[in-house]
């Protein structure tokens, strides 16, 4: 479903990816992991369309994206639930999420997805009109990922939904991650929480300075000394 190719991309004079390639099949739970400052945010950036690579290819669906504006992505079915939540903390909760469908004509197809939301986080059903600034930490990433949900994500760019949050509701962030891959979303992770990601991942990819040193299926990578030393803790 998507295939980076060589994927060159800085800010300035700094070259922050040197070459990436990666690949996530339908159906998948793919994470990248690594250290801060190793690419991982500036690789999704790219990918919705939000910074031009300098070289490389992008392809998404079997088309290349590589120039496509961001909002045109997203009508594609690829969408980005960025780091930091990125909610309208003055707009309600029912207004962030009727916002996120704004580019979709079918209404029936849009009411599904806000009863799927509130199926899915019942606190956000009950905070409806309440500004989405009033919202706690784990309920305001609550909110972006359901505002995700409301884009109608084939293919769903998630960027540390676990950052700053509680145990539980790290826990229950990552239960909706799985049961959206059961609904039929393909989902590529950045994580800072290495555990997480390499218990709920198919398969993973090592980012370190721009570069891909590492991929395997999870199971393999959860083992391997060099990943358990650097990411792990063991």
């Amino acid at each position: 479903m998507l295939q980076l190719h060589d994927l060159h991309v800085g800010y300035g004079n700094l070259e922050v990816l040197k070459g990436v390639s990666l690949d996530v099949q339908a159906g998948e739970i793919v994470t990248l992991i690594g250290s801060n400052g190793a690419g991982k945010t500036t690789t999704l950036t790219a990918i919705s369309g939000l910074l031009r690579p300098r070289r490389g290819q992008i392809i998404f669906d079997g088309r290349d994206i590589t120039r496509v504006a961001p909002h045109e992505i997203v009508r594609r079915g690829l969408v980005h639930c960025p780091e930091g939540r990125q909610i309208f903390t003055r707009l309600t909760v029912a207004e962030n999420l009727r916002l996120a469908a704004g580019h979709r004509r079918d209404r029936q197809a849009v009411a599904r997805d806000m009863e799927r939301v509130f199926n899915l986080f019942p606190i956000l059903n009950e905070r409806q009109q309440l500004l989405a600034g009033m919202l706690s930490g784990g309920e305001q990433q609550m909110l972006a990922l359901g505002r995700a949900i409301m884009s109608a994500p084939r293919l769903l760019l998630l960027d540390e939904p676990s950052l700053g949050l509680a145990p539980l509701v790290v826990e229950r962030i990552f239960q909706v991650i799985a049961e959206l891959r059961r609904q039929g979303v393909t989902i590529l992770l950045v994580e800072q929480n290495a555990w997480y990601a390499l218990q709920f991942a198919d398969r993973a990819y090592v980012l370190e300075t721009g570069a891909i040193t590492l991929s395997a299926p999870t199971p393999m990578l959860r083992n391997d000394p060099r990943v358990r030393a650097a990411y792990l803790g063991a």
